[in-house]
């Protein structure tokens, strides 16, 4: 659908158009006045001639024009009607306010219907159950809560929440917007298809905080996000749901499934976005991100894996420079909680530094250069660049503390202090960040002075360190991201098929790996005690015995498992044992020496297939130690991730143990990820993966058909 007439709307009609206070309708009409809409105002309303000075009409079809978007303000029962109406006439999209949609049990045929009568048409509509569109350059207000004309800047948001995008137009501390949407529950344009449009036809924007609730279609924000890497637009995101009661709230306020919030986590690191932890943190690193500068083509410091350790918000060294030894002590421990480094200064640095600090000071990182050169602005900028130009440090985070209402010599004091700082960040080899230690004390007009100078002013001690930590976030690959969103296009399940899929048994999963190529540990099934004892000739002792069928994922539980088996009376009893248990047949595998355990594990589940892999056997519940990649996955790739897990040294020869072989268990992990897809599974897990110095062996497995796999099918595998 195209959104261009809904975004940059030539007329506008508001049905439900009326005068009562609180109305949606008769708000977003003065706030078209508010803002100086340019374009055609009409209202919709067969009782009112005139509503806020506009011009009212019974009906869409009597307006004087097609309008391009269209408001509707009206109870949900009638809204689909409306929406029919306006796709009928070749309106160019709606906005829909109101709830009593799916987010609600008795609204998901209202829904349905709304949506289809919107594809009928190709009308794109924002909502329902949102705030609606606002465009400060446009001078577009499609907004149902009061908003006021302000200076457009270079921040978009696409928000399912109306109400966290109506307090974040209300906020000062140097933040303006570019655009504003508010989509609900995005039953028609989702947030990840606002995000591909302001990404591929908006002008001016830097970078866009994405506030969701619900993971949506990845394939679409995949193309989205790689579309935001090659606009050079930072994306920071935070999402609804990481908790058991968050999902649920989710679920309630916009119908939406909160979803896999790692397989979530892992995409947003391949696309180089920033997760925020709270939507105050969405908005200061949405305004860090828009001020982030490329990193020059010639630097002193070596090139770094991008993809290594992302599993903290890390890269490159932080120094910290304060007047307060608190804050030194608080931005460490911060710091330090998100993996970011302190490097100590080199005998360069501190050389430098001795003729510039107070002798009170104490020449350390973070540096306190207490309060006795408070105003000496070359002072304070020689400072900021001797620490700026350390080989260690890569960003540096200046805390400026501005109490309200200053004036006179106290204010220019403070300004003497800021206009020092701002010298120093423009000086700089690397980024630098200024933060207040609490919101209150970052001011607008500063912070706007700041923005100015092309240095972020960020609200907030904590928050600060999150966005010295995201000016170092390398942009992700926009070809691996439309890989990623290729595949997960073609692994997308219908919406009317159902959910789940049937297990398939140990036997037929580890058939299919063989089948793959992967290095399955020997054996097969034993249709009696006898062919047991032929398999134990076979392989030769020790062997294990244990039940196979597709209801049976867990079998230490159940007995149904017989280790270390020498002998043939040892097999022929446990044969018996075994069958005994009347749960499945019996399969019979060679015992393997022990080695480190490792989970692999591909999935579909999350917003885009997906390969987990960590310690696995009795270290998979007990450390959670796994990191997620995002398929399609390399061996290079699944290796790093090995290695950033903090269980590596069991497997890269720490503390006196041999070296694994990495290279055999990431080439096995990638060739599960291939058969997820090619034999259209939803699930394949393999616990434990034993891995030698010399090659890796599955041990156990289990997989679960696709749910849209016909029953014949899933039994073929079977």
């Amino acid at each position: 659908m195209d959104l261009h007439r809904l975004l940059h709307p030539h007329s506008v009609a508001v049905v439900g158009a009326t005068d009562r206070e609180e109305s949606y309708g008769g708000q977003t009409l003065i706030n078209l006045g508010e803002l100086g809409y340019p374009g055609e105002v009409w209202g919709v309303n067969p009782k009112r001639e005139q509503v806020h000075e506009y011009a009212c009409f019974p009906s869409l079809a009597e307006l004087p024009a097609v309008p391009d978007a269209v408001v509707i303000s009206v109870p949900a029962a009638a809204v689909p009607g409306v929406v029919d109406e306006a796709g009928e006439l070749g309106c160019g999209g709606a906005v829909v306010y109101g709830a009593g949609f799916a987010e609600v049990e008795g609204g998901r045929g209202l829904e349905e219907e709304l949506i289809a009568n919107a594809t009928r048409h190709e009308l794109p509509v924002c909502g329902p159950n949102g705030n609606g569109i606002v465009s400060f350059p446009e001078r577009v207000a499609l907004w149902g809560d009061a908003v006021y004309a302000r200076e457009p800047g270079e921040i978009a948001i696409v928000s399912q929440s109306g109400n966290q995008a109506v307090n974040a137009i209300s906020v000062q501390r140097g933040l303006r917007f570019h655009t504003v949407i508010s989509c609900g529950n995005g039953a028609v344009i989702e947030p990840a298809q606002f995000l591909l449009y302001l990404a591929e036809h908006e002008q001016g924007i830097r970078s866009v905080a994405l506030n969701l609730e619900t993971d949506g279609d990845g394939a679409v924000l995949c193309d989205a996000l790689a579309a935001c890497v090659d606009a050079g637009i930072g994306v920071a995101v935070t999402k609804a749901g990481a908790s058991e009661v968050g999902a649920a709230a989710a679920a309630a306020h916009t119908g939406a499934v909160a979803g896999d919030q790692r397989a979530f986590a892992a995409l947003l690191e391949e696309a180089g976005a920033v997760q925020a932890a709270d939507f105050h943190d969405l908005l200061e690193l949405a305004k860090t991100l828009a001020l982030r500068r490329p990193k020059p083509t010639s630097t002193r410091h070596e090139p770094r894996d991008l993809l290594a350790g992302r599993a903290h918000d890390s890269g490159g060294g932080l120094a910290v420079m304060t007047c307060s030894g608190g804050d030194s002590s608080s931005a460490g421990d911060e710091a330090e909680r998100r993996g970011l480094p302190f490097p100590a200064f080199s005998a360069e640095t501190e050389r430098r530094l001795e003729d510039l600090v107070p002798h009170a000071a104490t020449i350390q990182n973070p540096l306190d250069y207490t309060a006795m050169i408070w105003g000496e602005r070359e002072r304070l900028r020689d400072m900021i660049v001797a620490v700026a130009d350390d080989p260690e440090i890569e960003r540096v985070l200046i805390f400026y503390d501005e109490p309200i209402g200053l004036y006179g010599d106290t204010k220019t004091s403070w300004d003497a202090v800021l206009d020092g700082i701002l010298d120093g960040a423009r000086a700089a080899e690397v980024p630098v960040v200024i933060s207040s230690t609490l919101p209150e004390l970052l001011q607008d007009e500063s912070a706007a002075r700041m923005i100015a100078a092309g240095v972020p002013g960020v609200a907030g001690l904590r928050t600060g360190i999150a966005c010295a930590a995201a000016v170092g976030a390398e942009p992700g690959d926009p070809a691996r991201l439309r890989e990623m969103g290729s595949l997960a296009r073609g692994a997308r399940r219908p919406a009317d098929a159902p959910s789940g899929g049937q297990w398939l048994s140990e036997h037929a999963t580890k058939d299919l790996l063989r089948e793959a190529g992967v290095p399955v540990v020997e054996g097969r099934l034993a249709a009696d005690a006898e062919e047991a004892v032929a398999i134990l000739a076979e392989l030769g002792g020790p062997v294990v015995a244990k039940l196979s069928d597709d209801q049976l994922q867990h079998k230490s539980e159940l007995g149904a498992l017989e280790l270390d088996l020498a002998t043939e009376t040892e097999v022929r009893d446990a044969h018996g044992r075994l069958v005994a248990l009347g749960l499945g047949a019996v399969l019979v595998e060679r015992h393997v020496p022990a080695g480190v355990e490792l989970l692999v594990s591909a999935r579909r589940d999350g917003v885009v297939p997906t390969l987990v892999v960590g310690l696995g056997g009795v270290w998979t519940e007990a450390l959670s130690d796994a990191a997620v990649v995002p398929l399609p996955a390399t061996p290079d790739r699944v290796e790093r991730a090995l290695r950033g897990l903090r269980g590596a040294p069991l497997l890269t020869g720490g503390r006196g143990r041999p070296e694994l072989d990495l290279g055999a268990a990431s080439r096995l992990a990638v060739a599960v990820g291939e058969l997820l897809v090619d034999a259209v599974l939803e699930l394949v897990e393999l616990n434990p993966v034993v891995v030698y110095e010399e090659g890796a062996v599955v041990i156990d497995a289990v997989a679960r058909s696709n749910a849209t796999v016909p029953a014949a099918s899933a039994a073929a595998v079977k």
